[in-house]
């Protein structure tokens, strides 16, 4: 499969061919790296990391995956460059293109990794924005087949914000795959109808459904619970607007008994507010699953750059 040269903005943009073919090539690329063989797939390349927002996971997972494969990783935090400050977004993709082989970008806007894919004439990654979170969706994904051997046919519930990055792009990959996807939240925090409508579409193709309800008796059959964070970043003055709204719906022992299933797992994209959206012993629990969830954005990080920029 030749996707060279592609950026990754959001699953929207890629066939359920070409997202299973990057979950497949995470898999080959982590098998590998546990016999302690990497490769040279970006040899001479140089990958700038442009980070507004800080990050645990998305930077390690670039910086590791970059240099595994023989490449040269460049952190450029929001005090290093003139990102839409003292020069236009526009700008700044069109120098960063001339100098770097490939750009992530993990910030606010959608539409700023937009432009620097537009302009930078090279790939570019989303590493987050506000509206969608595509790696992250990589690793998730990779974690529930090596939990269940299969996508297709599984019941995943997203439980909290049903409109934040997480629950937008994890519709958006479940519809593409043929995986049932329910949101479980109160009414004000459903996602936009426009989005649940192009998801519908995608679902209609892949065999699989969309639910959107704030009835917890949704999440019996699940085999898989995901949470988040109640307050995405930037959002910290909401913060006791949302308990009280999303109390209701933390992800909790008394929760899991409802799936009726003794094979449900949970994930978590960490960071994780244990005793808000999780309870610590429900965490703890399910913290292997959780960590090997975060390891897997490293390998499926990995085999995006390689995907689309490798030799």
């Amino acid at each position: 499969m030749n996707l060279k040269g592609r950026s990754f903005l959001t699953l929207k943009d890629f066939t359920p061919e070409e997202i299973t073919y990057f979950i497949d090539l995470a898999a080959d690329l982590k098998a590998k790296k546990k016999q302690g063989i990497t490769g040279n797939s970006l040899k001479g390349k140089n990958v700038a990391l442009i980070f507004e927002k800080p990050s645990t996971r998305t930077r390690c997972a670039f910086t590791i995956g970059c240099i595994d494969e023989g490449g040269h990783p460049e952190y450029l935090g929001k005090d290093d460059i003139q990102l839409g400050h003292k020069e236009s977004v526009e700008d700044t993709a069109r120098v960063l293109g001339r100098m770097f082989d490939g750009i992530e970008f993990r910030g606010f806007k959608q539409d700023t990794v937009e432009k620097l894919a537009k302009y930078s004439g090279v790939p570019v990654w989303n590493g987050l924005t506000d509206e969608y979170h595509p790696t992250q969706i990589l690793a998730d994904f990779l974690t529930l087949k090596e939990q269940f051997g299969q996508l297709k046919g599984l019941k995943l519930v997203y439980v909290g914000d049903g409109r934040n990055n997480m629950a937008n792009s994890l519709m958006i990959g479940s519809s593409k795959l043929g995986i049932d996807f329910t949101i479980l939240a109160p009414k004000e925090l459903w996602p936009t109808g426009e989005l649940v409508d192009t998801c519908k579409g995608y679902a209609k193709e892949s065999g699989s459904t969309i639910y959107i309800t704030d009835d917890l008796e949704a999440v019996e059959g699940a085999d898989a619970i995901y949470t988040d964070v109640w307050c995405s970043m930037g959002e910290e003055d909401k913060a006791a607007e949302r308990i009280a709204m999303l109390s209701p719906y933390q992800v909790n022992h008394d929760l899991f008994a409802k799936t009726k299933k003794k094979s449900t797992v949970f994930l978590h994209c960490l960071p994780a507010v244990k005793g808000k959206e999780v309870t610590e012993e429900l965490f703890e629990q399910f913290s292997e699953v959780v960590f090997d969830e975060a390891e897997n954005r490293m390998h499926t990080i990995k085999a995006v750059m390689v995907a689309t920029l490798g030799e």
